[in-house]
């Protein structure tokens, strides 16, 4: 493995380019969700094709991310989080020009492409520069950025959105990816390679992408009978794609790590019970303060800044916790005050108080601080060196899947409640019905994640 004589330098350019990239994704997610009714008016979308918009992009980086982590430790880190950088670039400009709602679906595919390309190696580059006493600390600082990029979203979305229009919000991302893909290829020295030699299973890659998908796109389709065989068919992919890792030489996803090490597994399980209970959230409040409350783009979004506004600021707390106290202690807490603050939504209806729901945003903020970096410290300190790389993928591709999750659990629940209308007036009991439905399917998921945490065992 190559590295870079003196860490100094690259250590903090390593943490700049890292930070702004986690910024950069989350800010896209979350910038987005307050322009969707902007852009369903645009291009006619009803709700189950308008929840694609977010979705398509979540998909995407879920299949390329495990597949690209191996390809980063084979090849390299730096070259590959370079290549995502240029991609989310090209991607954000291509959709700030979509003429139509099919057109902005795929370059947000390849928006998904370029994330995956970023998660993959951010992480990774991160755990190979720094000593184990400080990962704790620069992960914070990572997930903070994260969460930052998700306060600052759906505010600067908001206002780009109502004064220059829903295209903006991919323009700004233009510049900023300039600067990282700047500060990468003049300032960040040497290369890491955990895997330097090792051949790619091109094989296993296109199981798993063909199981992720047909998994995916099933929930969207149910409750028909299409829907539940695309999902048996994903069911079934999976299970090939474990037996076929299990046997070939050069697996993508070495099956060991899940067997033997308690910690990545239980860690990675509660990451995917946790997104899976939580993505949504801010998806389903936007729709409700803009239908049902009447809020402008601009209001909803300083509204929903409260969660990832409290998640930003303490998120470095947490993950510098992690490196002294028992990072299964800090995280089970932080998924219980995150069921908390879904028990709390679930009672919301068209006459809720908005100080009500701000309450709960701030109860979830809490929750998701104590969970993310002190979790994600846990899984990059359970593996050795040369898995950095594939150990960063399945972080991020735990996280990607959990948003689906949480996504095809919403698309379900507006099948089963609005079938294929657009929200309107005349349907708003249904839609609160469907949003209340969602947060008891979440609460019971996320309560069931703390035991989840604390089964995962002592990492220090």
């Amino acid at each position: 493995m190559e590295k870079p004589a003196d860490h100094g330098p690259s250590k903090r350019v390593a943490l700049f380019v890292s930070t702004v990239s986690s910024f950069l994704s989350a800010f896209m997610s979350s910038s987005i969700i307050v322009a969707l009714p902007s852009i369903a008016k645009e291009f006619s979308l009803n709700a189950i094709l308008l929840s694609w918009i977010p979705t398509s992009q979540i998909l995407a980086t879920a299949v390329f991310l495990v597949p690209i982590g191996r390809i980063a430790d084979i090849h390299g880190s730096k070259r590959i989080f370079t290549y995502g950088i240029f991609t989310i670039m090209v991607a954000s400009l291509l959709s700030a020009y979509a003429t139509s709602g099919t057109m902005l679906l795929s370059f947000r595919v390849l928006q998904g492409l370029g994330n995956a390309m970023t998660f993959s190696t951010g992480i990774a580059i991160l755990t190979s520069i720094y000593p184990a006493d400080q990962r704790g600390k620069v992960l914070g600082i990572n997930v903070s950025a994260v969460y930052l990029g998700l306060s600052l979203g759906p505010f600067i979305g908001g206002i780009l959105t109502q004064q220059f229009g829903w295209r903006s919000i991919f323009l700004v991302i233009v510049p900023l990816g300039l600067l990282v893909f700047a500060a990468v290829l003049g300032k960040l020295e040497g290369e890491w390679k955990g895997a330097q030699g090792e051949k790619f299973d091109l094989i296993g890659s296109l199981i798993y992408g063909a199981a992720i998908v047909s998994l995916m796109s099933g929930f969207s389709q149910l409750p028909a009978m299409t829907g539940v065989g695309t999902i048996a068919a994903g069911i079934v992919g999976a299970w090939i794609f474990i037996r076929w890792e299990m046997r070939v030489d050069s697996p993508i996803l070495d099956m060991n790590l899940f067997k033997k090490n308690t910690v990545f597994a239980f860690s990675n399980l509660a990451a995917l019970i946790n997104y899976g209970a939580t993505f949504a959230v801010a998806f389903l409040l936007s729709l409700y303060l803009q239908h049902v409350k009447g809020f402008s783009p601009q209001l909803a979004g300083l509204v929903l800044v409260s969660m990832p506004v409290v998640q930003a600021v303490f998120s470095p707390l947490a993950g510098k916790l992690s490196d002294k106290i028992e990072p299964r202690l800090i995280v089970s807490a932080g998924m219980a005050l995150t069921t908390l603050g879904l028990v709390f939504l679930e009672f919301v209806d068209q006459d809720t108080a908005i100080p009500y729901i701000l309450v709960s945003l701030v109860i979830l903020g809490f929750g998701f601080a104590f969970f993310s970096s002190p979790n994600t410290n846990a899984i990059m300190s359970s593996v050795d060196q040369k898995f950095y790389g594939i150990a960063s993928a399945t972080v991020a591709t735990t996280r990607q899947m959990g948003m689906m999750i949480s996504m095809g659990i919403v698309m379900l629940i507006f099948t089963l409640h609005l079938g294929g209308t657009q929200i309107k007036p005349e349907n708003y009991p249904a839609f609160i019905e469907s949003l209340r439905t969602a947060f008891v399917v979440f609460t019971i998921l996320c309560f069931g994640g703390i035991f989840a945490s604390l089964a995962r065992g002592k990492v220090h």
